[in-house]
């Protein structure tokens, strides 16, 4: 009763919205407030202010020479590529890596430990480390027996 009441139902307007073909709208992102273009064109300070405490801290406290130099190689590998193409991946053990607007569309082998797993930058992995989009341990698999896990499995018949 409250749904129909709610909701008028006009079989005109249903016609109408069949011919129409349906647009998708989407969300557009913003970080903490701010479009994605005004946050590509924020100056290192001001882009320092907007993030959590625990990476506001890492930056003023000033950014390593690792960090820098793969900043660098992330520019050359996008100048590098077509538009409309996906840049080369660049390696990088620096799970510690704050991911920040420039590197936005760039793709990152991180380290796990064993591997690089490529991961390709979005803008909503902003102010994320690197280390959280690579993990390093296989996880569990529940409800699957190994060698050991039952008294039956002790003993296993040589003939």
């Amino acid at each position: 009763l409250l749904l129909s009441l709610a909701v008028p139902f006009y079989p005109c307007s249903r016609v109408k919205m069949a011919d129409a073909p349906k647009k998708r709208t989407f969300r557009k992102y913003s970080y903490r407030g701010i479009d994605l273009e005004q946050l590509l064109d924020l100056s290192p300070e001001e882009f320092t202010a907007l993030v959590t405490c625990r990476a506001r801290r890492q930056f003023n406290r000033g950014v390593k020479r690792k960090h820098t130099a793969l900043l660098k190689k992330l520019r050359i590998a996008k100048k590098k590529c077509q538009p409309q193409e996906k840049p080369e991946v660049v390696k990088t053990h620096l799970r510690d890596m704050i991911i920040i607007p420039e590197m936005i569309g760039s793709i990152v082998g991180v380290y796990n430990g064993k591997t690089f797993n490529q991961v390709e930058i979005k803008a909503e992995m902003t102010g994320h480390y690197l280390g959280e989009f690579s993990i390093t341990y296989k996880p569990v698999r529940h409800g699957r027996p190994g060698i050991g896990a039952t008294n039956s499995s002790r003993f296993i018949p040589l003939k």
